[in-house]
């Protein structure tokens, strides 16, 4: 079975894209989180920028593989009429480590149920195709531990599997932290096991 090691996300904020409905104006922006904190910072000064809007809707998913954690919120829309319709995009679009706000300022003139998934929907797809989405792989890293005479060993299985050193501290006892996709991994773990001297483990 093959591993699938590689995710898709955005590395910078989109530009803000408009979408307007019946007088009705919808604000998308997208941004990469990677934790909940991030999630809290960019509501928080969308909410300062649009402090007259009327409602923030918004969906975000975070994890680089299944189980993914997500939250849609409809934010004093009608239930299920905002925040899932722009989480259904970050499905679509195959996207994690994300955020996907849709800023609404009311135009006098409601636009049903049906309109509003329409809108929050649209507003989120806008988003992301202003964004720049990047396609990246699931690593994991292991600490290398060895001596300094055993160097030229280490040395030659990182450049023939082209592995990515993350740290390297080069003393009478040598520590080097190296990057390895998540397919390749336990084949370069037993790689270094089954070298002399030399310690391998998983960092957590």
């Amino acid at each position: 079975m093959e591993i699938k090691d590689t995710y898709k996300t955005i590395e910078k904020p989109s530009e803000e894209v408009l979408f307007k409905d019946r007088n009705s104006k919808f604000f998308g922006y997208a941004f990469p989180v990677s934790n909940e904190d991030d999630i809290k910072t960019h509501l928080e000064n969308l909410k300062k920028s649009h402090h007259s809007a009327r409602h923030w809707c918004y969906a975000w998913q975070l994890g680089k593989s299944e189980p993914f954690r997500f939250r849609a919120n409809d934010d004093g829309e009608p239930s299920n009429s905002a925040g899932m319709p722009i989480y259904g995009q970050i499905q679509s679009f195959e996207v994690t480590n994300i955020l996907i706000v849709v800023v609404r300022y009311f135009g006098g003139t409601k636009l049903g149920v049906g309109g509003l998934i329409n809108a929050y929907r649209t507003g989120a797809q806008l988003a992301l195709e202003a964004a720049e989405i990047v396609e990246k792989t699931i690593n994991i890293d292991y600490l290398l531990i060895f001596d300094y005479k055993n160097m030229n060993k280490v040395m030659r299985v990182i450049k023939e599997r082209n592995l990515d050193i993350i740290t390297q501290k080069l003393e009478l006892d040598c520590r080097i932290t190296i990057s390895v996709r998540q397919s390749e991994a336990e084949q370069v773990f037993e790689l270094f096991t089954n070298l002399y001297e030399i310690e391998i483990k998983e960092v957590e």
